[in-house]
């Protein structure tokens, strides 16, 4: 009997096994993980649409050991939340996107670079992708040098708060940092101007104190810096992959549909989770109240029924942003046109500045993830 999960590390193509589901079990009941697997495009939708299943607890009752403050962060995260909650996060979440001050990220992207360039050669991984987004966000909100070299320096440990599982080192790396963090980010967004009168809205909306809503708002800041450094990297390194090997970059429009089409095509994230709050029918399935579901979002991107040619990339299809990389429905990831834009402009600057980029090694090694799709490293030469 076939397991749904597996760390991407370990398949050299997740596609085939895709295929194999979509063909034979789009809705396959994992016996041994206790799990539904999702696998079309259809059946994906009709989940992430669907009230009734909801995001799954992280942590239940403590039993990994968070300290006080990173429990505050994980109970106050959007991408963790649901009902009210979720609705009130939500909003706390797009008004910090709206209130980002718009900035030049080529001499970042530069500096970068020239910081980690050795005889024309840089791993694109951990020299760019793991940086920029992050940097891109606390630059947007003015945060000091100092404060942007700690966040950067330690958001690889403190993203692994999102897990549903965590080793008691991860545990340890999140506990040492997070009050350190925390601090930063609520003395620097407390000296904006936008800051009093966001709590103001907030609280005054949703009949809230403001008290209330600013561990709602330092959290999803934090939370925001996460997905940037998760997503944001997968994006910037899955894209630059396609762009080398399919000759996609002799013009910024080539390289922005290049973009879209990964996220169909090699999306960073892929899959997502839900559990059922009723019994519920997916097809002929009937999914149990607390059955636990695997929304397959990478296997939907390549599902016949709604995208032609599925197994080529194809940046001129015209269906290609109705893709699945950030969801869909109330949960749909709200840093999607950030991501898009950010590797957009990173991709446009690196291609049009060096005019030779290539690859240095054909094999790429991925993080042994099981719900990302990311490279370890990516060694290239720029000339």
């Amino acid at each position: 009997m076939a397991s749904s999960l597996f760390h991407q590390s370990d398949v050299a193509d997740p596609y085939s096994i895709y295929k194999g589901m979509l063909d034979k079990n789009p809705v396959y009941w994992d016996e041994i993980n206790q799990i539904w697997a999702i696998y079309s495009y259809e059946y994906c939708v009709q989940i992430l649409k669907n009230p009734k299943f909801e995001i799954p607890l992280v942590n239940l009752d403590n039993e990994q050991k968070l300290n006080e403050t990173a429990l505050v962060i994980l109970s106050n995260l959007t991408r963790l939340s649901n009902g009210i909650q979720h609705k009130i996060t939500r909003e706390i979440a797009m008004l910090l996107f709206s209130n980002m001050n718009s900035i030049a990220i080529n001499q970042i992207i530069l500096q970068l670079i020239e910081n980690d360039l050795y005889e024309n050669k840089i791993d694109w991984v951990n020299s760019v992708c793991k940086k920029l987004p992050v940097l891109s966000i606390l630059k947007s909100f003015r945060f000091k040098e100092e404060d942007c070299d700690f966040i950067t320096e330690k958001i690889e440990a403190l993203s692994k708060i999102m897990l549903p599982k965590k080793t008691d080192e991860q545990v340890k790396l999140i506990n040492d940092n997070v009050g350190k963090l925390y601090f930063i980010i609520e003395k620097q967004l407390s000296d904006l101007p936008f800051y009093k009168p966001l709590l103001i809205k907030v609280s005054e909306k949703n009949d809230v104190s403001a008290e209330e809503i600013i561990p709602i708002v330092i959290s999803n800041f934090i939370g925001l810096c996460i997905q940037s450094y998760d997503a944001g990297r997968g994006i910037l390194s899955n894209s630059l992959l396609q762009i080398i090997r399919n000759k996609t970059f002799s013009k910024k429009i080539e390289i922005e549909k290049s973009v879209v089409e990964t996220l169909r095509f090699d999306p960073p994230i892929h899959n997502t989770r839900r559990i059922a709050t009723e019994d519920i029918l997916i097809g002929k399935n009937h999914i149990k109240k607390n059955d636990s579901v695997l929304i397959v979002l990478a296997s939907a991107n390549r599902d016949a029924e709604r995208f032609d040619n599925e197994f080529d990339f194809n940046i001129e299809r015209m269906n290609n942003n109705e893709n699945l990389a950030f969801g869909i429905g109330g949960h749909i990831c709200l840093a999607k046109y950030f991501s898009i834009n950010l590797a957009t402009e990173a991709l446009w600057y690196l291609f049009d500045q060096y005019k030779t980029i290539r690859l240095l090694e054909d094999k790429i090694h991925y993080e042994p993830l099981i719900n990302a799709r990311l490279p370890k490293n990516i060694w290239i030469s720029i000339l």
